[in-house]
């Protein structure tokens, strides 16, 4: 899951409406919420900004009333915003499924997550004034869904940003044959993010989208062409490799998972559509994005799709029962030690946009608990000792998280389950609901309840709430239960958290 670096600017205020819609129902004013754009810049928007929409700037940072995105410029915004780590799990989700069920899911659970990113347009085109997920949620739920949100959106950063850690941790760990406790590791990430993430403005920030989109997919095809050309005597051979001697790659078509097994693996593929949480800033930031949004979205599915179906086939036939999670272990040793040094600037550029992102949502809300909003873009002693104490605070929490869940596999399994869950999918059910619910003036019928598309569109979102709610329970249950049967197993060297055992070996 990684952003780029283009949605610098920001507008503040009331929207601009690009098509007749419905008046704004909600608040007409928002007290210092932050709001996200697809670069990870987040603007504190007052009430006085969303009333003027008055033009002001910040340090290295642009605030603009323009919109100045057009359907290709967005295009490669969702692109770099969407692909990063999550593929690095799906050859083995791929291994695990099977080719062909593995192919589907990818294949069903993308256009899935593009049919939730459309109703996100729909309610964005009737409430045009909202800029990101929390102002959706305000307008739905009033303050109290507002603080749910708002909470939930900083825990999804601070697992974004631990498994970010967790993955560091795995490639120093492949690259340096576990010369340092994974703990070790996790902690260098950790503070190397957080000295990353210490300036205030997006200015550096905002430069690492696309180079870390370019990181990952060189990597991945780095591994790609090795176990194209490597002989079996060199396969399982990587830092995740199986310790037995090799033997001749074995592939199925079907594969055999249990319950448990299956549930995982959908949810790692869950993880590689996290992007739509970021996808309602995009749409603030379009010149026209009634018109324009959904051929970028269209693009981006068409190539994301296309690009994780690829990778999982390729990497899975070629590497076969030696395929590991991430995938980069899966290439021969000094290959995957190359790949993965290759991956470092999208795993670093991960941690630090989604990082800076959340802590300058918590360091708003600490200014406006302090009395002191007026300081956010001043160089007070008040306003840097927020920013560093909640640097400090996200940052010690993607920490402990990070070696909680040591395991790649695993901490993308929780993440899926507990809120991307519902931030790609089982929100926008309930948005479209909220849509359709009010009976007409006219006819007194309830919108989903119109005619035979409606009711069918109604039993899909329906559906879709009901996964979400199933990821939640079932979903959160399995990967609880196998990163303890991970911990308990005598054949995984890691048995328990704050581990010194090499996390690469799997």
């Amino acid at each position: 899951m990684d952003m780029s670096k283009d949605d610098v600017e920001k507008q503040h205020g009331g929207a601009m409406v690009q098509e007749s819609v419905e008046p704004y129902e909600g608040p007409t004013s928002v007290d210092a919420i932050a709001s996200t754009s697809s670069s990870g810049v987040v603007e504190a928007r007052t009430a006085a900004a969303a009333a003027t929409a008055a033009a002001s700037r910040e340090k290295g940072t642009i605030l603009s009333e323009s919109k100045n995105l057009g359907r290709y410029h967005t295009a490669l915004i969702l692109f770099t915003n969407q692909v990063g780590l999550g593929i690095l799990s799906l050859p083995r989700a791929c291994q695990i499924l099977g080719i062909v069920p593995g192919v589907i899911a990818i294949i069903g659970i993308g256009l899935l997550s593009t049919y939730t990113a459309y109703v996100l347009l729909q309610y964005w085109r009737r409430y045009p004034h909202a800029l990101n997920m929390v102002d959706f949620a305000r307008i739905l739920g009033g303050r109290a869904l507002e603080m749910v949100v708002g909470i939930s959106f900083v825990l999804n950063l601070v697992l974004t940003c631990a498994s970010s850690s967790v993955t560091i941790s795995t490639a120093l760990n492949s690259i340096s044959e576990n010369a340092l406790c994974t703990a070790g590791f996790v902690g260098f990430a950790a503070l190397a993010s957080f000295i990353l993430s210490l300036p205030r403005t997006f200015k550096f920030v905002a430069h690492v989208g696309v180079p870390s989109t370019i990181s990952i997919i060189a990597a991945v095809l780095i591994v790609m062409i090795s176990l194209g050309v490597a002989d079996e005597a060199q396969l399982g051979r990587g830092a995740a490799a199986a310790q037995s001697e090799s033997e001749a790659v074995r592939i199925e078509v079907i594969g055999r998972p249990n319950f448990s097994q299956g549930l995982s693996a959908c949810l790692n593929i869950a993880y590689a559509y996290a992007g739509n949480s970021g996808f309602v800033s995009v749409m603030a930031e379009m010149r026209d994005a009634s018109h324009d949004f959904v051929p970028a979205l269209v693009w981006l599915q068409a190539a994301a799709i296309t690009l994780y179906v690829v990778t999982a086939i390729v990497v899975y036939a070629l590497a076969g029962q030696y395929t590991t999670s991430p995938a980069l272990g899966a290439a021969p040793a000094t290959i995957a030690k190359i790949a993965y040094g290759i991956a470092l600037p999208c795993l670093l550029g991960t941690a630090l946009v989604f990082g800076h992102t959340a802590i300058k949502y918590l360091y708003i809300i600490s200014l406006k608990l302090l009395g002191a909003q007026n300081q956010a873009t001043s160089n007070t002693k008040t306003s840097w000792i927020s920013w560093i104490s909640c640097a400090l605070l996200f940052w010690t929490a993607a920490f402990l998280i990070a070696n909680a869940v040591p395991i790649f596999d695993s901490i993308l399994d929780i993440s899926s389950a507990t809120f991307i869950a519902w931030f790609t999918f089982g929100i926008s059910g309930v948005f479209w609901f909220h849509l359709n619910w009010h009976p007409d003036d006219q006819t007194g019928v309830r919108p989903f309840k119109k005619n035979w598309k409606k009711k069918t569109l109604a039993l899909l979102n329906v559906a879709i709430i009901v996964i979400a709610l199933f990821m939640n329970s079932a979903g959160l249950y399995v990967a609880i239960t196998r990163l303890l049967h991970i911990f308990r197993d005598d054949a995984n060297a890691i048995s328990a958290p704050f581990t010194c055992a090499d996390n690469s070996v799997f």
